[in-house]
């Protein structure tokens, strides 16, 4: 059974500082591309940041500089550090695993997310 949870939200002041975990289970996570999504109220699911399986990262523009994406393959584990929240990345944030060869996708699994709120 593939399970990915996720953790670490909770309420920050802006400015202030989250990190985000993914744990994955029931999968070859080494394999795996790691995606963070977020999703505010009223508003679409957005891409904030990817890790593929080799290690190499991209971000959503408004997210560069600020967020990291990082992964542990010891511990199937993903990560997302945020620094200088802003009101606006309130959301929750869903973790989710992609297993794609040569443009194939294979596999699609998403975690119930963890929710962030961002507020004085």
């Amino acid at each position: 059974q593939v399970q990915l949870v996720e953790s670490g939200g909770g309420l920050v002041q802006p400015g202030g500082s989250l990190r985000l975990s993914c744990a994955a289970s029931g999968i070859a996570f080494s394999n795996f591309a790691m995606n963070w999504y977020r999703q505010a109220p009223g508003k679409e699911r957005e891409l904030v940041a990817t890790i593929t399986p080799t290690g190499d990262t991209n971000y959503a523009d408004s997210e560069k500089g600020r967020f990291t994406i990082s992964r542990d393959n010891a511990k199937n584990t993903v990560y997302l550090q945020m620094n200088s929240l802003k009101s606006e990345d309130t959301a929750v944030y869903l973790c989710n695993a992609i297993l794609e060869y040569l443009g194939r996708r294979y596999a699609d699994y998403w975690g119930q997310g963890t929710q962030v709120t961002v507020s004085s």
